[in-house]
C-alpha cells in the first residue's frame, strides 16, 4: 500500500505510538471502573482515544493525496524546551515573577515573528495573571520574588 498523505499518515502514527506510551505507562497503577476511576483509568483512555484517532489519521493518508513532510524547524523546539528548562531551574531561586517572565521571552524568541514589544506585554499580562490567579486566588506556597 502507497503512502498519499506522508504528513497525515505519519502524524497518524506519533498519536498511536503516544497512545500506546500512555497505555504502557499506565499499566502499573490500577485501571478501577468509571464509578471508581483508578490512577490508571484516565491516561488508558485518553491514550485508546489517541490510538483511535491516530488509525483514522493514517488511515486517511493511505487514502487521499497530500503534501509531503517538510523539512524539520528544530529552532523553535529548541527555544521552547529551553525555555521550559530554564523555568524549572528559575523558580525556586529567582521567583515565580522572574520565571514566568524568562519562560515567555524565552519561548517567543524561537518564533518567526519576534517582536519584543510584544513578547513584553505579553510576559507582563501573564506573570500578573499567573500570580492573580496561582498566589492570590489558590493560595499556593511559590516563591513569588527573589528576596
Amino acid at each position: 500500500m502507497k503512502i498519499r498523505d506522508p504528513q497525515d499518515f505519519w502524524a497518524g502514527m506519533m498519536f498511536v505510538a503516544f497512545g500506546a506510551a500512555a497505555i504502557i505507562f499506565a499499566r502499573h497503577h490500577a485501571f478501577g471502573s468509571a464509578a471508581r476511576m483508578g490512577p490508571g483509568y484516565f491516561p488508558s483512555v485518553l491514550g485508546g482515544i489517541l490510538i483511535a484517532l491516530g488509525l483514522l489519521t493514517a488511515l486517511r493518508g493511505l487514502v487521499f493525496v497530500g503534501r509531503p513532510v517538510g523539512r524539520f524547524n528544530w529552532k523553535p523546539l529548541l527555544y521552547v524546551l529551553g525555555s521550559i528548562m530554564l523555568f524549572a531551574f528559575a523558580l525556586q531561586s529567582l521567583g515565580l515573577v522572574a520565571a514566568i517572565f524568562a519562560l515567555i521571552i524565552v519561548s517567543a524568541l524561537g518564533g518567526h515573528e519576534f517582536k519584543l514589544k510584544e513578547a513584553l506585554v505579553l510576559a507582563f499580562i501573564l506573570t500578573a495573571g499567573s500570580v492573580a490567579i496561582f498566589i492570590y486566588g489558590l493560595q499556593l506556597q511559590f516563591r513569588v520574588w527573589p528576596w
